[in-house]
């Protein structure tokens, strides 16, 4: 807890985590808590159920919503609070923001989601029908059991030793990936993390899934919410339909009118001050790319003072969106997502007959390979004479 270096009660902002309250990812990451504390709120930040310093089980996502409500009403009620809390973060501690909002605790008056997605089957485990393997399990061998392995030896009674098995599967993912089929990989069986089980036996968007999916819960929802992503971010998707859907789905005028957007040239790391630049691969975007030279931390605290305190300090007058726009390497403020000016415009996959390799000669392009059908010859075992043509195509062990 940070709090002013005064008498009185003060707004909250609460962070709650599953990376380690007391780590830099935590107390800066997307929001640098002594700083808010200087500028009068006072800062929690919370390990939620099952992680590092707080008892029980975690289960991911579908605890937030009960714990969430709880910990913002909790925070609400303390004797150095105003009553008034918002809550902020990126990635996961985003989630816990999201799943808070859709319980509807009457605390809550501002979320600032970073980095973060708007349905955790579709875009966050699962992604357009394949488990997002290179993803889930890096994140739950690494982050979610490795990195909390001292708990889960202290309150699960996990033998103080088999963190090695666990680092030595770190130092091979390119033989775990290869492991088939994924459910029977034990290393994070025997109560380890058996959400990660889960969320294999459910590909398919079920009740499991929308429990939890904020799209299912848009409409509930009643706070203003600064969505705060990037153009290479893993979540993009889920930050901007979040933005668009509250817009137009929220539960108060207040809720729709409140929703802001920003989007920088950044992947999921970068989105911090403390990690961002204006270099992405090999591309440099500029200086005025870094969140940290746009005071990234400033702007949320200008929202939380309109939102939160109810200051007359021009965020109400200002555009709703603030986008970065790569090329031309500048920032710009528009009056919506997606912009009313812009244009589709159709690609087409081209071949000269050998794209089915990473070094193959597939391009993608504008010009339209024509309405002509393709030189296909098809083949039915029924009758064994080709036939030219581009629909249907019969396939038996000669291809």
């Amino acid at each position: 807890v940070f709090r002013p270096d005064a008498k009185g009660q003060f707004p909250v902002l609460l962070a709650r985590t599953p990376y380690g309250k007391t780590g830099r990812v935590s107390t800066i990451f997307s929001l640098d808590a002594m700083r808010a504390a200087r500028e009068g709120y006072i800062v929690v930040i919370q390990d939620v159920r099952g992680r590092y310093d707080s008892e029980g089980e975690f289960d991911p996502f579908h605890q937030e919503i009960n714990d969430g409500y709880d910990s913002v009403e909790w925070a609400g009620s303390q004797s150095w609070s105003n009553g008034d809390v918002g809550m902020f973060g990126g990635s996961y501690v985003g989630a816990t923001q999201w799943l808070a909002a859709s319980s509807v605790p009457p605390s809550l008056k501002l979320i600032m989601p970073t980095v973060t997605a708007s349905d955790y089957h579709e875009g966050w485990t699962w992604q357009g029908g394949a488990f997002e393997l290179s993803f889930n399990l890096p994140w739950t061998l690494m982050h979610l059991t490795a990195s909390n392995y001292p708990h889960l030896v202290k309150h699960a009674g996990k033998p103080e030793d088999g963190i090695k098995k666990l680092l030595a599967e770190v130092d091979r993912l390119d033989e775990v990936f290869k492991f088939a089929p994924m459910k029977d990989w034990s290393t994070l069986q025997d109560g380890l993390a058996p959400y990660y089980y889960d969320w294999l036996a459910h590909p398919e968007y079920d009740d499991y899934w929308k429990k939890v999916s904020i799209e299912e819960s848009h409409s509930k929802i009643n706070v203003p919410a600064l969505n705060y992503g990037g153009w290479y971010d893993i979540f993009l998707g889920g930050t901007l339909r979040n933005y668009m859907r509250m817009k137009e789905m929220g539960a108060s005028p207040t809720a729709r009118k409140g929703q802001r957007l920003l989007i920088g040239p950044w992947t999921h790391p970068m989105a911090s001050p403390s990690l961002a630049g204006g270099l992405n691969g090999e591309y440099f975007f500029g200086s005025s790319a870094n969140s940290g030279m746009i005071d990234i931390h400033g702007i949320q605290l200008r929202y939380a003072d309109h939102f939160i305190r109810g200051m007359d300090n021009g965020v109400a007058d200002e555009k709703p969106v603030r986008i970065f726009t790569m090329g031309t390497n500048v920032w710009q403020e528009e009056d919506d997502w997606p912009l009313k000016r812009a244009e589709n415009t159709k690609f087409f996959l081209h071949s000269g007959g050998r794209a089915n390799t990473l070094n193959g000669d597939g391009t993608l392009g504008q010009d339209s390979p024509g309405a002509e059908p393709p030189d296909v010859f098809l083949y039915n075992p029924l009758n064994p004479v080709p036939t030219r043509g581009g629909g249907l195509c019969w396939f038996d062990a000669f291809g």
